[in-house]
This record gives structure tokens, sequence and C-alpha cells, in this order.
């Protein structure tokens, strides 16, 4: 899908750190990767240290995620966590094709624009006050950081070349003497400081200003929340294909696992992948003859990509089967289901069940074709699944909430500027009685909690499983230069009851335990496993209770 053009205005929509079907690349995931506990908090400094001279950012990352959670308060602990998710930063942009061939080739002139229509949008959009002079902050922490990233010192400084480790510490301690913190007191201020950083890196180093700039126009997003981040141009063709619900590729969601290749976490239903054989759990070892196993994401994401009917061999490892698997896949156009399952659960006492993976364009159509098949059977309660539900549209999640709740408001919202500023109210008109359980769980966030906050508010239904994730914010999504993005948090939402839950989450009425999952894969219920599902089990015994009474 093409960028939307400059004029246009911004798309609202509730989105979870980042499922981007392409394949789909996994970022930072909601939930870090199970690791070791350490054993005491020195250790755990220790062994994170370690891991950063090792330049094992990734590592590093999941190391301090779950120390971090141990020792919340330690200073070290909590600094380390974050230059590694800065470094891991860096390590996605220096691998993202489109951030090399399309943002790291232009002039300075253009970079430096680039970053005064950022700051601009800040300024005018984000949710709360951002000073100039943390968003100038933290573009330069983040140039500091790149200097010891080898990804960036392998694009610009490469081997043989004049610049010496010399200069390179050179270099940050005049960022760090000259430029930490440094007060900055107007966008023209900015634009000055950032262009005289250029002019010194390339005198000790020989950096391009392009390099430069870009890293305060993507670490100066470190200074907004963890869900506003700069897009490079196909991170943010990515964000619009997954919105539309549809987009070219393989149709499977990745995680790297160092040694072990590519783990799929998802498979789409009726996708190419999926055609093909792969399944969840599967680790991608091999890439049309390249191996894979110690690979990043992103590097494994851009030799997955092509274009429409190009083929990909894959070679695999699934448990239970030995040795590698091999297999080709065709790249094609996938539509993107909200709704991949809807069924008849209990003919008897007519309850039904609606998985829901996602809000967009298409869902509420989705819905009321599901409801209709479900109603020509005479259903007369369903169960909502939304467990890892990672949200998308507010409108979206409006209007399938409108479709059971008659009067009273959905949702709110509250940003800096007037059009932030709504309320959402239910129409009588095209809703339905049904009795109703949604279930939800740790991963069901943004839009997945507007509707459950909602059903718990008006009292229309049960929330049944774990708490949710608490991300209660509203993203928009403007256009930059080149083909890039920004994904802003622009505003906050509230229940009906007025409650904004953001890292707290809403509480289910009924709590049920997790069940164990395999490798950290989470897997969708087939109509075959919904019988053996706890938390749906758990809803057709109180749904069967309301109907008898």
């Amino acid at each position: 899908m093409r960028p939307a053009a400059a004029s246009r205005a911004p798309r609202n929509h509730c989105l979870l750190t980042a499922v981007l079907w392409l394949c789909t690349i996994t970022l930072f995931a909601a939930t870090p990767v199970v690791a070791d506990s350490p054993a005491n908090q020195q250790s755990a400094i220790k062994t994170g240290r370690q891991l950063e001279v090792k330049r094992r950012w990734a590592d590093a990352l999941t190391h301090y995620q779950t120390a971090s959670e141990q020792w919340p308060d330690t200073k070290e602990i909590q600094h380390g966590l974050r230059r590694s998710r800065i470094q891991c930063g860096i390590q996605h942009r220096y691998a993202d094709r489109s951030f090399r061939q399309q943002l790291l080739t232009i002039p300075e002139r253009q970079a430096l624009s680039l970053f005064d229509d950022l700051v601009a949008r800040v300024q005018s959009s984000f949710v709360e006050h951002v000073s100039l002079t943390s968003f100038v902050a933290h573009g330069t922490e983040s140039l500091y950081l790149s200097l010891a990233n080898q990804k960036f010192l392998d694009r610009h400084l490469p081997a043989g070349s004049t610049p010496t480790a010399d200069r390179v510490l050179q270099l940050r301690s005049t960022l760090f003497k000259s430029y930490w913190n440094r007060q900055i007191r107007s966008s023209a201020e900015a634009h000055r400081v950032v262009t005289e950083v250029c002019r010194i890196s390339q005198r000790i180093l020989g950096l391009p200003a392009s390099s430069v700039a870009l890293e305060y126009v993507f670490g100066g997003c470190n200074a907004l929340d963890d869900y506003s981040a700069c897009l490079t141009p196909d991170r943010y063709s990515d964000l619009n294909a997954n919105i539309d619900g549809q987009f070219v590729g393989l149709g499977v969601e990745i995680k790297a696992k160092p040694g072990h290749g590519l783990l799929l976490m998802d498979v789409l239903p009726a996708s190419p992948a999926e055609t093909a054989g792969l399944r969840p759990g599967d680790h991608v070892v091999r890439i049309d003859g390249t191996d894979c196993r110690d690979m990043s994401t992103d590097e494994a994401a851009s030799l997955l990509k092509g274009p429409i009917g190009s083929r990909v061999q894959l070679g695999f490892r699934r448990a239970k089967l030995s040795g590698e698997q091999r297999l080709q896949v065709i790249r094609r156009p996938v539509i993107v289901k909200s709704i991949p399952l809807a069924t008849m659960l209990d003919n008897k006492q007519h309850i039904g069940y609606i998985q829901m993976t996602g809000f967009q364009r298409s869902t509420a159509n989705e819905l009321d074709s599901a409801l209709a098949t479900l109603q020509q059977q005479g259903v007369r309660a369903v169960i909502w699944d939304l467990r890892h539900n990672p949200g998308g549209l507010l409108d979206a999640a409006t209007d399938v909430l409108d479709r059971f709740i008659a009067d009273g408001v959905l949702v709110s919202t509250r940003g800096r500027s007037l059009d932030q500023n709504r309320v959402y109210r239910a129409h009588r008109r095209g809703t339905n009685d049904l009795k109703l359980v949604v279930l939800t769980d740790g991963e069901s966030a943004s839009a997945s909690e507007i509707v459950a906050g909602a059903i718990r508010d008006h009292h229309r239904g049960l929330v049944i499983g774990r708490r949710t994730y608490g991300k209660w914010s509203v993203q928009s999504i403007f256009p930059l230069a080149k083909s890039s993005g920004l994904r802003l948090t622009t505003a906050k939402f509230y229940s009906p009851a007025g409650h904004n839950l953001s890292k707290v989450g809403v509480r289910p009425d009924i709590d049920v335990a997790a069940p164990k999952t395999q490798d950290g894969v989470y897997r969708r219920p087939t109509r075959e496993s919904l019988s053996t599902d706890a938390d749906v089990r758990k809803a057709l015994e109180e749904l069967r209770a309301r109907l008898a009474g």
C-alpha cells in the first residue's frame, strides 16, 4: 500500500507493539522471553555487563528484563535495560533494508528536514508535553550508544578505514561533555545543535551527516512512551498493511532464537505458510540455502520478503521429527481475517464461539457475518475470544461494541489537541441481546481492553481468563518524508466508568489459570481443541448456568 499523502488526516488506532504481518516481525514482545533468574543482584549486574561487552544486545535485553522484575529499583539494572533496548533498536534499524537503502542515502538537508518535521509533530500532537531538551538529549544518547554498536560501525567505519578507536572515544567524550542534556529552548536551536553535531562527527570520524541526523530522528523518539516510534519505510508499509488486513508474504510471525533459527510464533490460517505445511513452534533454520540460525529477526525477514509469485525454499526443524525438513513456499497476497473461527459449541443450549484476533477495517463486517450464521442456528449466547488479540483500530472496537451495548458511553479519549477529545456512544439500533462471555489474557491489549472494559462497566457480560495487558492509549499514524512514518501516542482512552487502566489492565470477573505453552508459543484454539480449552470450558459452565436460570 502506498503511504498516505501528507495532507491526509492521520488514522487513530490502538496498536500493541507491533505485530506486523509480512511474514510478520515480532519486535519487542509484550512478554519477554523467559530467562533463568539471576542468583543475586550483583551477579545479575555482572552478567548483564558481560553480555553488553560482547555486544549480545538481544540476550542482554532479555537478561535485564528478567532481572528488572526481581530488582525494579536497582539503577544499574534499569540503566542496562535502557542501554540494551536502545542498542536493539539500532540493530533493528541497520538490519532494515528500507532504512539502509531509502533513509541512509538521503542528503544532510533532507535528513535535517525530517528531524524538523518530526519535532514539530511531537510538539503539537504527543499526548504529553515533551521538552526539546529531552528529545534532543535522547538523540545524543542514541548516537553515543551507536558508536559501540557493531552494525553501525561496520556500515560507516569499514575495516581498514582511517578512523581509530581513539577517535571513536574522542567523539563519545565530546558528546558526553558538550551535548549531554544540553538545554534547548526552541526548534531552531534544536536544528542548530543537531547540525553542529553532524559537523563534529564528520570532522572526527568522517561519519555521514545523514547517519548522525537519523540517530536524532529515531533516537529522539526514545523520549516518548513505549508505543511511539519513528517508522522506517518498510515498517510504515507493514503497519498500513496490518491495518488494512492484507499483505504480500508468507503469513508467519517469527522470532529469532539464537542458535536455533526462527521460531514460528504464529502461522495465519489459509496463508502460504500453512498451505505449505508450516506450523507454530517450527524453527526455520535455512532460507534459500542460507543458514539463518544466528540471524536477527530483521535480517531473516529481509530474506523472506519478495514479490508476488516468487518462491522461497525453507529448511525447518520440528519437535518429534528428526533432522531438517524442507519445503517451498510461494509468496502471494494474504487476507488477514479478524475472525478466523466462528462456530456453535453447544447445540443444545445454543452457545456459540467467536475468535477475534485483531481490530481492522473489516472487523465489524466479519462480526456481522459470524453473528448472522450463528443466529441462523438459534444462538442464545456467545463466547467472544479476545485472547492474544493485540488491538488495532479504535473505530473498529467501538463498531463491534455497538452490536452488544444499546445505550451509553462505549469509550472516551482525551489528548492535548481538541480533535483527540471524543466520546463514543452506543446506538440502540442493531443491538443484540445475546448473553456474553469475553475471554482475555495478558496479551489482550488496547482495542481488546476497550471491549473488555465496556462489557464490564455496562454489566453486559462476564470477563473470564486473565488480566489484560494494560495499554490504554491511542496512537495516530503520520506520514513523513521518504515513505517513512511516525506512530505517536496522541490520547489516552477511558472506560465508560471513567477508568484508565494503563499498566493495570482489566481484571477478569473469573480468573482461570494460564495454560502451559511449548517454547512460549501461543497456539490459538482450533475447532477440534476448543473442548479441552480451560477458559472455554469455564465460559460454557457460566453461560449454561445463566441460560438455565
